[in-house]
């Protein structure tokens, strides 16, 4: 992706200039002009790429979704509450279809117009949801549009309509919208309240899968730190808040028990877990609540669903930052469990770097749960995901971690292990990651294996070496 932008009046007036100047069709026009600004290095991710219509009387008119625009801030404007349905309507299905289209409207003054719709629609429940999932649609990779009054809106109606369901829910997509990359909205919306708004809407209306999948995705997202333009969030701080404040780990935990038979709101419930699972004693008390039995019992059931199989190793891989509970994990039965997802699922990259992750954790400082790895075909496993994706600095990286915990304080595993043929493929992720060279040099080492060793600085004169 390139770093230049233009202005769709500029992409547009190329498009014009390809069909009146060169004779081109409109299709090829378009073609043409994408060809020639992305060879410029211009990023086009936010340009709608087509020909703008022709009026009767040969004048262009503007592109669709900016005259679904006019149509709405004009029944805004009258107050025209029976026009909104429809206009919203077309607004979110365009808006839904590509990031451009977005783009274009959030630039040409919908957010004002949504949110005054939305302030129109707030004594129609119907209208409110139509509403709210107009601006859920506008925001979707837009969160700088929305402003305090937005925010306040959202906080609202989450506190008066608490009961209701599709609007709780609606309302939620728009935070959720509103706080991914955007650490400024986060601390706003965690400073007006959000974090009971959601746990309480988790707890309330436990028995809809859409509710709690989207809530417990929302406070994952106030854990994040993916907001480039802030150079330290408060996402250990929200996490903290989410678990001692508003009983986080128990909501989410009983949460899981009304949904066993759905992975996709289980897969959901690990992530978020696993974001929460910050300090020792929350790890600990993940296990007390029944949460480290759900898990293991969720990978040995969706073993065939990827996407679960990587959000339990994930989840798995975060408690047992916590010794005692690496103990509980092994004594659940949880080692040949993800030996299993890693082999069953070897052409997949994340899997093995999650499991290989997550058994690099159970073998940290405990010897006893090396010897239960090994056993359970552990290192033949990690070594096998090396093969496998040579490429995946990921996996090489675990691996490579694994194998060294493994050795570390137990060396009469390293026999065995590199007659597996470990120094050979360690040696060679060292040799293609430059990121891999720390932990494959202390793998090869602690394996008893001969390390040419870079002495960076000497001490004597000179400079450090380059």
């Amino acid at each position: 992706m390139g770093s230049k932008q233009i202005a769709q009046e500029t992409f547009d007036d190329a498009v014009q200039e390809n069909i009146t100047e060169f004779e081109m069709e409109p299709e090829e026009a378009v073609r043409e002009a994408v060809q020639q600004f992305e060879s410029q290095g211009v990023d086009l991710s936010n340009i709608v790429k087509a020909v703008r219509p022709v009026s009767e009387n040969g004048q262009r008119q503007k592109h669709q979704i900016l005259l679904t625009l006019e149509c709405l801030g004009r029944a805004v404007a009258e107050q025209d509450v029976a026009r909104l349905p429809e206009q919203l309507s077309a607004l979110a299905a365009q808006c839904k279809e590509q990031l451009a289209f977005r783009y274009l409207a959030g630039q040409s003054g919908a957010y004002p117009a949504v949110l005054s719709a939305c302030q129109l629609a707030a004594p129609d429940r119907a209208l409110l949801l139509q509403a709210f999932s107009t601006l859920a649609a506008l925001l979707d990779g837009q969160p700088d549009l929305l402003d305090a009054a937005g925010r306040e809106l959202l906080l609202r109606s989450l506190r008066e309509r608490r009961g209701d369901a599709e609007v709780t829910l609606a309302g939620i997509r728009c935070v959720r919208h509103a706080c991914l990359k955007h650490e400024h909205n986060r601390q706003d919306f965690v400073k007006g309240g959000i974090l009971p708004l959601l746990t309480g809407a988790i707890t309330q209306h436990g028995g809809s899968a859409e509710v709690v999948r989207t809530a417990a995705s929302t406070l994952r997202v106030m854990t994040f730190d993916d907001d480039i333009r802030v150079p330290f969030g408060h996402a250990h701080d929200h996490a903290k808040m989410i678990v001692l404040e508003n009983d986080g780990l128990r909501v989410l935990i009983e949460a899981a028990k009304a949904f066993t038979d759905n992975s996709g709101v289980l897969s959901e419930l690990c992530a978020t877990l696993s974001r929460l699972s910050v300090r020792n004693e929350f790890c600990q008390e993940i296990v007390d609540l029944g949460g480290l039995n759900f898990m293991v019992t969720l990978l040995a059931d969706c073993m065939e669903h990827p996407d679960v199989v990587k959000q339990v190793l994930s989840a798995i891989r975060a408690v047992a930052g916590n010794d005692d509970v690496k103990d509980a994990i092994v004594d659940a039965g949880a080692t040949d469990l993800i030996v299993l997802a890693i082999s069953h699922h070897l052409g997949n990259p994340q899997i093995c770097e999650q499991g290989c992750a997550a058994l690099c954790m159970l073998a940290l400082r405990k010897p006893e749960n090396c010897s239960v790895i090994m056993e359970g075909g552990g290192a033949l496993a990690a070594l096998q995901a090396m093969k496998a994706h040579p490429r995946e600095v990921a996996v090489q990286k675990q691996a490579c971690m694994l194998i060294r915990n493994l050795v570390s304080r137990s060396r009469d595993l390293s026999r065995p292990i590199l007659e597996m043929g470990a120094e050979l493929l360690i040696t060679e992720a060292r040799a293609a990651h430059r990121d891999c060279d720390d932990v494959a040099r202390a793998a090869l080492r602690d394996l008893g294996c001969k390390v040419e060793l870079r002495e960076l600085w000497t001490g004597q004169k000179g400079s450090l070496a380059q």
